[in-house]
């Protein structure tokens, strides 16, 4: 660590937080969207994580009223600079004053006091380190999905936010969509009856890391990327961490493929298992918990991946509807009938309960969603929890986790979602770095029961 964390507790955050900032600002207030925003009305935030959804994060965050950018944090100068010019940009536009601080290394973000909550966009192998020591920091986080790369580091992040009293919002925006909620509604009120099944499409698991190695690039702390990610394989390449240049400073190509090798990622499963498996979760009443077996695809003839809950009710990562297999999205089948959704899409066996509805979803456009950051923002202010708790992250990662664990052992595991345990002994299936690994030093995971 470069800096040592220090504990706030909730009377001192609150000294320090926005409502006793008016001292500290520039001006003693700004409109927004033609909106008087009042010094104890702000949220000030800083940013870990600048990339291509750091940056997307803001301007999802710049819509909501009572906002303030004063900080951001990245591995990458380029990125640092970038995303100041952006901010910058912003508060001119907006006659909000002030200004934005880029750091190399997180912890000098969180060392500040005038910050009240942090958004964190880093890759997932950052997730809990980062987000762990903004909630001890006295500061509240909006983290990407999926929570975090590991079992264990979710069950961390659960009590990193719970024991120092923080707010914490999945990035899990979908939650936060039209259509999901309709459907989320629609299958908790019994309208098509008792759930059986779930078909929900996420993707392919991830894929060894294969990637030849290439010269870092002089802008890139390569490093410190790396941090606890303890895979000695893994190795600079520009596809799992895009550079960016001048004149125009914007990341060329596809977003990065560390998400898709299982060294540094959970593959779609974890990627848009995060949202899809996270719809499906929040529907039945299983945020908090979860399947107790996970049978692989191709294990004993098994077509697709199956899961199943202890109230009998069969999950499969199977296509959602025959027209197009390859969409991702969900299909509750109950009862009394059926309700699919995805992205832009929902519909239902009962027309009375809803028309079928259908729009073209532009490339990108799910990756920022207002209402998902302006819940947060009214969370941080009432202390309410939001509509994504980290409980509901943690163990929708869990399931997703659990899928890659029992793929690459070719065979079925059983978890105690209770617990948060691995059933029948399995030793094989604890010792799966899905599970757990040891950090790179120096790094160490806090509340970690391994830390012994």
């Amino acid at each position: 660590m470069k800096n040592e964390l220090k504990k706030v507790n909730r009377r001192e955050f609150l000294g320090l937080s926005a409502l006793g900032l008016a001292g500290l600002t520039i001006l003693p207030g700004w409109t927004m969207n033609g909106v008087r925003i009042a010094p104890s009305d702000r949220v000030v935030l800083g940013f870990i994580g600048l990339g291509r959804q750091g940056v997307s994060d803001f301007h999802s965050f710049s819509k909501c009223p009572g906002v303030q950018v004063v900080a951001g944090s990245d591995v990458d100068s380029l990125k640092r600079e970038r995303f100041t010019k952006i901010v910058g940009s912003w508060q001119k536009k907006n006659n909000m004053g002030g200004r934005c601080d880029a750091y190399e290394f997180y912890e000098e973000l969180l060392d500040r006091k005038d910050i009240d909550a942090v958004s964190v966009a880093t890759p997932d192998h950052w997730h809990a380190l980062a987000a762990i020591h903004a909630c001890q920091s006295g500061k509240d986080v909006y983290c990407q999905k999926p929570l975090s790369y590991t079992i264990t580091e979710s069950i961390a992040m659960v009590r990193g936010v719970r024991e120092n009293n923080r707010i914490l919002q999945v990035g899990s925006q979908q939650r936060s969509d039209e259509e999901f909620q309709k459907a989320i509604s629609l299958v908790r009120s019994g309208a098509i009856g008792y759930i059986s099944k779930i078909y929900a499409r996420v993707g392919e698991p991830p894929a060894p890391f294969d990637l030849p190695e290439v010269d870092v690039p002089e802008n890139l702390n390569f490093n410190q990327w790396l941090g606890p990610l303890n895979s000695p394989e893994v190795h600079y390449h520009p596809n799992i961490c895009p550079p960016i240049a001048y004149p125009d400073l914007q990341e060329k190509g596809d977003w990065a493929a560390w998400r898709y090798y299982k060294e540094t990622g959970n593959g779609f499963t974890g990627d848009w298992g995060a949202h899809m498996f996270d719809i499906a979760q929040a529907a039945i009443g299983m945020d908090g918990s979860g399947p107790l077996e996970y049978i692989p695809a191709g294990y004993k003839g098994t077509k697709y991946t199956t899961v199943t809950y202890a109230n009998g009710i069969v999950m499969t990562e199977q296509p959602f509807r025959d027209d197009k297999p390859d969409d991702k999205g969900v299909q509750f089948v109950g009862s009394k009938g059926w309700i699919k959704v995805s992205r832009g899409y929902i519909d239902c066996s009962d027309p009375s309960l809803l028309k079928k509805s259908e729009r073209a979803v532009a490339a990108g456009s799910y990756e920022m969603s207002s209402p998902h950051m302006q819940n947060f923002i009214d969370c941080v202010r009432s202390r309410q929890q939001p509509i994504a708790p980290v409980e509901a992250g943690c163990s929708t990662n869990i399931l997703c986790c659990l899928i890659n664990i029992a793929t690459e052992l070719k065979r079925p595991v059983r978890w105690d979602p209770v617990t948060q345990t691995f059933m029948d002994n399995d030793k094989e299936a604890e010792a799966h770095r899905l599970y757990w690994y040891k950090y790179r030093n120096p790094h160490q995971l806090p509340y970690c029961k391994f830390n012994k």
